[in-house]
């Protein structure tokens, strides 16, 4: 007998000044072409308890920043759309879903809850710190960039994208500074920015810290959603 296709949370965007919420469709696409059933998570929509017993698995979607006081990081002029709900409301699940072992993917800004989540701090604005031999985000117009990183070879990373290096589309300026407890690399850009975190005492929790939502062709992208959903499945 088969199995129903896992329930895979997707937080969204905060509220805007209309009072709607948002998501890029991508996401929902990657989930369902890996075999998952996504429904969206708004802030502060539903009591956290019965949110971890409906769903299967979660993921930490992009977004704006987070509020540098939750990782006792100062005030940059850079730092855009922050919003306390948001990160109240994502920060209590991440650590659930650590804490009950639920499979959990950060996507950009999620790989930076995540961390924050585990007692990472940020970098504000990754050129005051990298530079640009690497584009990580374009400004002018503000879209999403390609560019290479490397795999740690001994990562489950690796291991699931069956690759060492590959190419990215990137989209931001911040990204996580020191490595939370507990956690591993397991990809870096050739600058050295942090691209990869993968928890060493939960069965499936990933941050990336570029948006493979955005390559739906790349059969090496897809793998990394198939591989939350299988996770999820279990």
């Amino acid at each position: 007998m088969s199995h129903p296709a896992p329930i895979i949370g997707i937080t969204t965007y905060g509220r805007n000044e209309a009072g709607d919420v948002s998501l890029p469709g991508a996401y929902l696409d990657a989930v369902q072409r890996a075999g998952g059933v996504p429904i969206l998570l708004p802030p502060h929509q539903a009591p956290l308890e019965r949110l971890l017993e409906k769903i299967d698995g979660f993921i930490l979607a992009g977004g704006g920043d987070i509020d540098p006081s939750l990782y006792g990081g100062a005030p940059h002029p850079t730092i855009y759309s922050v919003d306390a709900e948001r990160d109240a409301f994502e920060l209590t699940l991440a650590k659930a879903a650590l804490a009950k072992q639920i499979p959990v993917l950060g996507i950009c800004r999620g790989m930076q809850i995540l961390g924050v989540a585990s007692g990472a701090a940020l970098i504000p604005h990754v050129p005051a710190v990298y530079g640009d031999a690497i584009a990580h985000r374009l400004d002018a117009p503000r879209r999403p960039t390609p560019h290479p990183l490397q795999l740690e070879a001994n990562s489950r990373l690796a291991a699931l994208m069956q690759a060492i290096q590959i190419d990215v589309m990137s989209w931001h300026h911040q990204a996580v500074k020191t490595l939370p407890s507990g956690w591993r690399v397991a990809a870096q850009a050739t600058d050295g920015l942090l691209e990869a975190i993968e928890c060493e005492h939960h069965p499936w929790a990933l941050g990336v810290q570029w948006h493979p939502e955005l390559s739906p062709n790349d059969p090496a992208h897809q793998k990394l959603f198939r591989a939350l959903i299988l996770a999820a499945a279990q």
